[in-house]
């Protein structure tokens, strides 16, 4: 590879990420330790952290990601060690319904969760018509514990990327090492967590802090439960005053700051450790036949744990299909109106529109910089090119909810990027948002294409007198394709349905992308909910149609596309 390429492309990621990651990032603290003279301060976090208010948002919120991470571990590491570790009926389709919950943002299941257990929900009615409850009888189930309703869809939806990273991580233990602590009599559990369980520790710690940090700072779904006390909704409702009080810069830098320490322990404790160990191949391992009972329990697990992810998705498809469902197990009639609106509404139209001209132009930007990205990591001996996959990563390690607040205020009127103001246009500012945030996914998928494939090839090519860019061209690009295709479907299935970006940067109607305007369509009295549920169902679709692509390419090695 040519040096001067690598120095060019450290050079332009350098110059993008100091412009449009660390600036922003930089005006939050800016704004949240100075004060209106310009000097240093801490005045606005010792008020923040003396109002009763903040700290329970605070405490909410990290109570939170906490929670939501506990659940999707409780739900994605069994399952992925059943699978690694079992052979039984049903294991392929199951292992890919794993993927479901993945197709419906958190916030847009909350709708359809609600629908089923809310106060005239079908649960009610199952228990009414069960004969376990009087007629007229109602409770709102989520209103009596609105955390733990949130946690739950949270959990569901976030799962399978813990799923996925332990999966990955299981792959690649050495099966000879389980069978050596079994015969010096480690046994069952005591061997999973004596020896498994940190063979594992940096595949927990990758998928955990992705799932921390996504529910930690989640906005969506508290605004669809009408839930305030937490820090993420009340930096939403501080946004209007961004100009003339310094509280919200204060809640986001709190945010940054937790985060960023949260993520720091969490390395030194779970992710800094990592063991060398042999090709499987150096045993006899993998997945073993179980006798029929074991087996069929097995696959009951995995059935068990599917139909309750899939529980938002069902209930905001029913409530797509329904033209009334109040009271009832099931709506009382059907209709394909609600499809027909939500292709033609005038919100719709334009964020559909607007949703795939802001993710199609991120996706071309993260699919050239990230795949460059990639083979400066893996291929050249750039002495920096460490720091260079660090830069690519670190925007899995801090929330989307901070980055939006960052883009803007560094694009406020008199600032430098203020020729971005998003209050106009936020078009550039969204496609690089969705941009940064969505850029490790190809760098990764990349840089897993290219450590599987041999430089030799290249080189041979170089050596019968084909220029070193053509020969990336002709012979390694082709060879790592369904990589480079997977991070890009990804990157672009994401962007299409970003929650926090969209919410906090889209300010005019002719610019909301799609999850903007399910919020919308959802707040509208009528039949708002049933044409937002009828949206969602169209992005689950599309969805659903990108990440089947993505686990036939990539198989168990998905995970890795989540990596911290």
């Amino acid at each position: 590879m040519s040096r001067n390429f690598a120095r060019l492309v450290f050079v332009i990621t350098l110059l993008f990420f100091a412009a449009f990651f660390f600036w922003p990032v930089f005006q939050i603290l800016r704004g949240g330790f100075l004060n209106a003279d310009g000097r240093f301060t801490l005045r606005t976090f010792v008020a923040l952290l003396a109002d009763p208010l903040y700290r329970e948002g605070l405490r909410n919120a990290f109570a939170l990601g906490l929670a939501t991470t506990s659940l999707a571990f409780a739900l994605g590491l069994p399952l992925a060690w059943l699978a690694d570790r079992y052979v039984f009926p049903g294991k392929t389709l199951l292992g890919a319904f794993i993927l479901v919950p993945m197709i419906l943002p958190p916030f847009v299941g909350a709708i359809g969760i609600k629908q089923i257990f809310g106060q005239y929900g079908a649960l009610n009615a199952l228990l009414i018509q069960l004969g376990l409850r009087p007629e007229g009888w109602t409770l709102d189930w989520f209103a009596v514990a609105p955390f733990w309703g949130m946690a739950a869809v949270s959990a569901l939806s976030l799962y399978p990327i813990v799923y996925l990273n332990c999966a990955a991580a299981l792959a690649n233990v050495d099966p000879a090492l389980d069978e050596a602590a079994e015969n010096l009599g480690c046994t069952g559990l005591r061997r999973f967590f004596r020896v498994t369980l940190p063979l594992i520790r940096p595949g927990l710690f990758a998928g955990g802090t992705i799932v921390f940090i996504a529910a930690f700072t989640e906005l969506g779904v508290p605004l669809i439960f009408d839930y305030s006390r937490i820090t993420s909704v009340q930096i939403f409702y501080g946004l209007k005053d961004i100009g003339g009080s310094p509280a919200p810069y204060a809640l986001v830098t709190l945010l940054l700051l937790s985060t960023t320490a949260l993520y720091l322990v969490g390395k030194g404790l779970f992710g800094r450790r990592a063991y060398a160990m042999m090709s499987k191949a150096s045993s006899t391992g993998g997945a073993r036949p179980l006798p029929p009972g074991l087996a069929w329990l097995c696959t009951a697990a995995f059935a068990s744990a599917t139909a309750v992810a899939v529980l938002p998705h069902l209930g905001v498809v029913l409530t797509a299909f329904a033209t009334d469902w109040y009271a009832s197990i099931l709506p009382s009639s059907f209709t394909l109106k609600n499809f027909e609106l939500a292709l033609g509404h005038p919100l719709t139209v334009p964020a559909i529109r607007n949703s795939i001209i802001f993710a199609a132009a991120s996706t071309v930007i993260d699919l050239v910089l990230g795949v460059a990205i990639a083979y400066v990591v893996v291929r050249s001996r750039l002495r920096w090119r460490g720091l260079l996959d660090v830069l690519a990563m670190l925007p899995l390690a801090v929330p989307g909810l901070v980055l939006a607040f960052g883009y803007l205020v560094m694009s406020q009127e008199g600032r430098f990027f203020s020729f971005l103001n998003p209050i106009q246009n936020p078009t550039a500012l969204l496609i690089i948002a969705y941009s940064v945030r969505r850029l490790p996914y190809v760098v990764r998928a990349a840089a897993a294409g290219l450590e599987q494939t041999s430089e030799t090839l290249e080189e041979a090519a170089q050596n019968l007198g084909c220029p070193p860019l053509r020969a990336v061209w002709k012979i390694t690009l082709p060879l790592i394709a369904a990589n480079v295709i997977a991070g890009g479907l990804l990157a672009f299935a994401f962007a299409m349905l970003e929650v926090s970006d969209s919410l906090i940067l889209a300010q005019k109607q002719a610019f909301y992308p799609i999850t903007k305007t399910i919020l919308e369509l959802f707040q509208l009295i009528g039949d708002g909910q049933f044409i937002a549920s009828a949206l969602g169902v169209w992005a689950m679709t599309f969805l659903a149609i990108c990440l089947g692509g993505l686990s036939l390419a990539l198989g168990k090695k998905l995970g890795a596309i989540f990596r911290v």
